[in-house]
C-alpha cells in the first residue's frame, strides 16, 4: 500500500511533534485561552509520541534497536520542551 512504511514509521514522531506547534497556533487564534478543545488535543499528544517511541524500539531488531533507543533519547525531551511551551501557548493570560 505505501512505497516506503519504515519511514513513514520514523517519521511518525517528529510528525506529532510538529502537529503539537501548528495545533497551538491554530487552536489559539480561534479558541479562546485555556478553552479545553484547544488544550485536551495537547494533552494526549506528548503520550502518543512515547507511545510511537515505544513501538518503534520494540519492532526493530538487534542494532537497530540501540539506534532507535538513541532516536527516543533525543527526540522525547525535545518534544517534552515543545509540549510544554505549547500547553503554556494554548493557556495564554488564563493562569494570570
Amino acid at each position: 500500500m505505501f512505497p516506503y512504511p519504515e519511514q513513514y514509521r520514523l517519521a511518525a514522531p517528529p510528525l506529532t511533534t510538529s502537529f503539537m506547534v501548528f495545533w497551538a497556533l491554530f487552536s489559539h487564534s480561534i479558541f479562546a485561552d485555556a478553552s479545553p478543545f484547544a488544550l485536551y488535543p495537547l494533552l494526549s499528544l506528548f503520550p502518543l509520541v512515547l507511545i510511537a517511541h515505544v513501538y518503534l524500539i520494540w519492532n526493530a531488531q538487534g542494532m537497530s534497536r540501540l539506534d532507535q533507543s538513541f532516536y527516543a533519547l533525543v527526540h522525547v525531551p525535545l518534544a517534552f520542551v515543545v509540549w510544554t511551551f505549547t500547553i503554556m501557548h494554548v493557556n495564554g493570560n488564563a493562569f494570570s
